[in-house]
C-alpha cells in the first residue's frame, strides 16, 4: 500500500493519529464515508505580568506643610479642569503624608489630617498602579500624587456644578439632579476661579448679610489676590447665603457663590467633605 500526501486509506472503523501535538480523529459513518476531525490542543496563555508600582522616595523632614494660607509650588496642573465627570472617591490621610509631583516622583509638601480645623478629605481624580492623584487645596487647578497606602478611600456621592454663564448652581447626587438655583458669582474684577475644586468644610460667618448660616469653604483661592482688599486676599472661595435676593443672577461678589439662605441650609446638611465643585463657563 502506498501513502499519498493528500489521501489516507483506512481499513478500520476508527483510528487516532497523533503527530506534532495535533490529534486527528478518524471515523467511518454509516454511508461508508471516512470523516476526519481535527482537534487542536488548548492554547496556553501567559501569566499576567504584575504592574510595576513606583516606589515613594522618603520625604525630607524640612518640606513645608499644605495649609489654609497656601500650597508649595511644583505640583502639576489638573489634567481635566473642565471635566464634569463625577469624582466618586476621596482619600482621608492616615496622618501627615508626603505629596509628590508624580508617581514615584519628588515629594513637594506634606498634607496634614486637618487644615485650620477642617478634617481633610481630598478627591481622587486619577489613578496609577499604587498611586492616586488628588485635587489640592489652597491652590487652583493643581493635583498632587499620593501612595494609595497614605489613607482610607471613601465614596463621594455629591457634586456641585457652578455655571458662570448661566449664574446657576446645580447639585447632583450619584449623577441625579437634586436641585438647581440661580446664584450670584464673582465680578469681572474678582471672578470666581474656574476649574475643579472641592468642599473643605464649613466655617462660621459674621454679619446679617450671611443670614446666620455657615459658609461652605472650597479649596479654591482668588486667582488675582491683588484685586481684593487686604482683609480678603488670603481667604478661600466659598459658597454662602446672602440676605439680599436682588444679588442673584448677577456677577457682583468677591469671587464667592452667593445663594438663598434656604438653599444654603440644604447644602450644609447634604454635601459632605471632599465633594467636587466644578466651576465652568
Amino acid at each position: 500500500m502506498s501513502w499519498s500526501p493528500r489521501v489516507l486509506w483506512l481499513s478500520v472503523a476508527g483510528l487516532l493519529i497523533v503527530t506534532l501535538g495535533i490529534v486527528v480523529a478518524v471515523t467511518r459513518d454509516p454511508n461508508d464515508v471516512v470523516v476526519m476531525q481535527r482537534r487542536m490542543p488548548p492554547a496556553v496563555s501567559a501569566a499576567p505580568v504584575p504592574a510595576t508600582v513606583p516606589a515613594a522616595a522618603p520625604a525630607p523632614s524640612t518640606l513645608k506643610k499644605i495649609s489654609y494660607w497656601g500650597t508649595p509650588s511644583g505640583f502639576p496642573r489638573d489634567p481635566a479642569p473642565d471635566s464634569l465627570e463625577p469624582v466618586k472617591e476621596g482619600l482621608r490621610p492616615h496622618g501627615k503624608v508626603a505629596v509628590y509631583d508624580a508617581p514615584g516622583g519628588k515629594a513637594r509638601a506634606f498634607l496634614p489630617t486637618d487644615i485650620s480645623g477642617l478634617p481633610v478629605t481630598v478627591p481622587i481624580v486619577a489613578r496609577r498602579p499604587g498611586w492616586v492623584a488628588v485635587l489640592l487645596p489652597s491652590v487652583n487647578r493643581r493635583v498632587g500624587w499620593l501612595p494609595l497606602t497614605s489613607g482610607d478611600v471613601r465614596p463621594l456621592h455629591d457634586q456641585l456644578i457652578v455655571d458662570l454663564s448661566d449664574r446657576r448652581l446645580t447639585w447632583l447626587r450619584d449623577g441625579q439632579e437634586r436641585g438647581s438655583w440661580e446664584v450670584s458669582i464673582g465680578s469681572r474684577r474678582t471672578p470666581t476661579p474656574l476649574g475643579r475644586t472641592y468642599v473643605m468644610g464649613h466655617t462660621i460667618t459674621s454679619g446679617r448679610v450671611y443670614a446666620g448660616e455657615d459658609a461652605i469653604v472650597l479649596g479654591a483661592v482668588p486667582d488675582d489676590k491683588d484685586a481684593l482688599s487686604a482683609s480678603l486676599r488670603n481667604g478661600h472661595t466659598a459658597i454662602h447665603a446672602w440676605s439680599d435676593s436682588s444679588a442673584f443672577g448677577r456677577d457682583i461678589s468677591n469671587g464667592c457663590i452667593r445663594l438663598p439662605a434656604k438653599v444654603q441650609r440644604t447644602l450644609l446638611k447634604s454635601i459632605g467633605l471632599g465633594a467636587v465643585v466644578h466651576v465652568v463657563e
